[in-house]
């Protein structure tokens, strides 16, 4: 455990609920794709869960490496002081991104948009024109739950300061 400790800098052991998430949304990465790619020609539906179960592993394990490569490229250029807040703030992007497309479709449908009643050439980017402020909302509230906060304020300054918008 001390092990783990050192080599995610975790410095409380509240801060170990970050290496759970992160292993739980690899695990679960990994079985999506593997549930994606299965040939569906097994007549043995044993043989579809050992291939579910071993490929999600083997892409979880892709992913992780992934993400190591990444935490070692970003952890300097966004001066993050512990290699935990990296996972923190991966999963805050992962969420918020996911939450914010979810709720687009119950607020278009709700306001009367959809692409039932109009054209794909203005259904699509008027729900991305939507995406966009939920996402903005919901990157601050989710990075204030997952204690990154001040991390997702400047990240939030710099973005829409490159849009022109000052705060």
């Amino acid at each position: 455990m001390q092990k783990l400790k050192r080599r995610w800098e975790i410095t409380q052991n509240w801060q170990l609920i970050y290496i759970v998430l992160g292993v739980l949304g690899l695990l679960a990465c990994g079985f999506f794709v593997a549930t994606k790619i299965i040939p569906g020609y097994f007549e043995d539906v044993t043989y579809e869960y050992v291939f579910v179960l071993l490929t999600s592993l083997i892409f979880a394990y892709i992913f992780y490496r992934l993400c190591i490569w990444l935490f070692t490229k970003l952890k300097k250029r966004w001066q993050v002081t512990y290699r935990w807040e990296l996972i923190a703030i991966f999963i805050v992007f992962a969420v918020t991104g996911s939450l914010s497309a979810r709720i687009s479709g119950p607020f278009m449908e709700w306001i009367g948009i959809s692409s039932e009643n109009m054209s794909g050439w203005f259904f699509w980017p008027m729900r991305i024109l939507i995406i966009f402020p939920i996402y903005q909302i919901l990157l601050l509230a989710m990075g204030w739950l997952f204690g990154q906060f001040d991390f997702f304020w400047s990240f939030e300054k710099k973005m829409l300061s490159r849009f022109g918008l000052k705060l």
